[in-house]
């Protein structure tokens, strides 16, 4: 078992799996799903998924009610998820202290991508869904992502397709499963697990779904706003298939030499050392600097999030019609990853940020991360590298949304950057990774924040 308390069945990246995800990368256009037939696909998605969300109020959400002792918002089956308020204390930081209010999932969710074999070729399940904070209506999703209270059909509505194959599978068919912590500082016990298991034959694609090869998702990660947050989780989890089998990279959990993994686990403990936090939960009429009113909460400040309460109609959902919750940031976030490589193999400048489901201990996260939350320092290091980057060193530069069905228009510009030019060394804040350590650290459960995992996808996707 790990620290998250789910257990790691990863099917070991043998040559022949890695070989197999490799010739899915390298095909551009599909044979089941062309380039052609997936834009006509998914215009015909959009207009089927066309739904409707509109501003309420708090005390007008069906099936939702303000907690009169604390103010808290909870949903009528005690399922879902909570809004309830987080005090943060810490000396350190742009910020030593503030209150906010934090979504509260306790429930496991499940991020579930189907894997078949077509024509030779691995093919990848891939969704059209639509979610209420969505930016520009559907976006591409794994096969199922799903809490259990969504599986459980708590909301009385229709069953959630192909979550059959991830409830129960043979260790044969998983490619990757892997526990997830939730995106960031909005979300509190937001844990996921990212499930790719490999389907037969008999399995075949529903009208809000389509058999794309792996080349094409990489592709489409480059397109604004389309693959959704949780596509691009599932995806960081797949084995690297541009690791060579026969080679330590492959068949070894780290191929630095131990000198190094050391290295990295003093600098991981001297970060948590450095980012000592008090962190409880309180009520939600108690936050401080947030202005409550009929239609929601408001930040005082303007330059962080407000929660705000939607109707929402739906014709393609499990359920036609519902109210509920969505945070609303005020401010695109910035996340930049810088990369070299040292004999061939690929290092990654990580950082640490405190991570608030764990006081003492830090999330690993990209180079840059710069989000509307206090945890942000405006003086992080590494800036000018970003910023002034020639457009050569430039490997991937894409606006991306968070998910959308708990975050309303949250979204991040997201930077793979060359940093072969600069220096080996590195401050104290940061520390160059290879690909390899960073596996061995997250097989011994640091957790990587969503933000890099989204980069790290994209670099597997650019390289």
């Amino acid at each position: 078992m790990n620290e998250v308390g789910l257990p790691k069945l990863l099917r070991r990246p043998d040559r022949a799996l890695l070989s197999r995800l490799a010739d899915s990368a390298a095909a551009t256009d599909g044979a089941v799903t062309t380039n052609e037939q997936f834009l006509d696909w998914l215009s015909r998605r959009w207009w089927a998924h066309a739904q409707q969300v509109r501003p309420t109020r708090l005390d007008r959400m069906a099936d939702w009610y303000v907690e009169p002792r604390t103010g808290d918002l909870r949903h009528t089956s005690g399922r879902f998820f909570s809004v309830e308020g987080l005090r943060v204390r810490r000396g350190d930081g742009p910020v030593p202290d503030w209150d906010q209010p934090v979504i509260v999932q306790p429930e496991t969710g499940l991020l579930g991508l189907l894997v078949r074999e077509i024509g030779g070729l691995l093919h990848l399940l891939m969704q059209a869904k639509a979610e209420p904070g969505n930016i520009g209506g559907i976006q591409l999703a794994p096969t199922v992502q799903a809490t259990p209270s969504n599986y459980d059909r708590v909301h009385g509505g229709a069953a959630v397709p192909y979550v059959g194959h991830f409830l129960a599978p043979a260790p044969e068919r998983v490619v990757a499963e892997v526990p997830l912590p939730g995106p960031g500082p909005w979300l509190a016990q937001g844990r996921n697990r990212a499930l790719v298991v490999e389907a037969g034959p008999e399995v075949g694609a529903g009208p809000d779904f389509c058999w794309l090869t792996l080349g094409q998702v990489n592709a489409l990660l480059r397109q604004p706003n389309l693959v959704s947050a949780d596509a691009r989780t599932v995806l960081s989890t797949l084995p690297d298939w541009h690791a060579d089998a026969g080679t330590p990279d492959a068949d070894t959990p780290d191929a630095d030499d131990p000198y190094a993994a050391a290295e990295t686990d003093r600098w991981i403990a001297r970060c948590g050392a450095a980012h000592q936090a008090t962190v409880e939960r309180t009520a939600l009429s108690r936050v401080a600097g947030w202005n409550p009113s009929p239609s929601g909460l408001a930040d005082r400040s303007g330059l962080l999030f407000d929660i705000v309460a939607v109707d929402v109609r739906s014709a393609r959902r499990e359920v036609p019609a519902w109210s509920q919750p969505l945070l609303r940031p005020h401010r695109p976030g910035t996340a930049a990853l810088l990369v070299k490589e040292v004999g061939g193999v690929p290092r990654l400048l990580l950082g640490a940020h405190p991570d608030p489901d764990r006081p003492g201990r830090v999330a690993l996260g990209p180079t840059v991360r710069s989000t509307p939350d206090p945890y942000t320092d405006p003086r992080t290091p590494c800036l000018d590298a970003v910023h002034h980057a020639p457009p050569e060193r430039v490997l991937f530069d894409t606006e991306l949304s968070e998910e959308g069905s708990r975050f309303h228009h949250a979204r991040t510009r997201h930077l793979v950057i060359d940093a072969s030019a600069l220096p080996d060394g590195a401050d104290g804040r940061h520390h160059w990774v290879s690909l390899p350590g960073l596996d061995r650290l997250l097989d011994r459960g640091h957790r990587l924040d969503a933000e890099a995992r989204t980069l790290l996808a994209a670099l597997r996707a650019v390289r």
